[in-house]
């Protein structure tokens, strides 16, 4: 299988194999994307990869709150512009809900 190469956007790389679809899912990607499961590493065995054509502001919170380990690369005109590590964020707001339909965020929709 080949994936074509973009010229410009963002490759997020080293994602722990089976969570690039809920890391997608999460990031609410309108614009093309490619999602690679499963992907032969050398570091860990598997791995997933998500490849965004275009240029857009990522939330590095929620792909470190999915896979803190994960790295993103900034293509431009077909080469690593550049490229950084996310960590695990220290909050998070609005991303994902609970699923108690007692909680209090489920029934005061104005919180956070």
């Amino acid at each position: 299988m080949k994936i074509e190469e973009i010229k410009n956007g963002i490759v997020i790389d080293h994602i722990t194999a089976g969570k690039g679809e809920e890391l997608y899912t999460l990031l609410g990607l309108e614009i093309p994307v490619a999602i690679m499961k499963n992907v032969n590493s050398k570091k860990s065995g598997k791995k997933d990869i998500i490849k965004i054509d275009g240029e857009i502001v990522l939330n590095t919170d929620i792909i470190g709150y999915i896979d803190p380990c994960a790295t993103v690369n900034i293509i431009k005109e077909g080469k690593t512009a550049s490229k950084y590590g996310v960590s695990l964020p220290k909050e998070l707001k609005n991303v994902i809900s609970c699923k108690n339909p007692r909680c209090i965020t489920s029934c005061e929709q104005e919180l956070d």
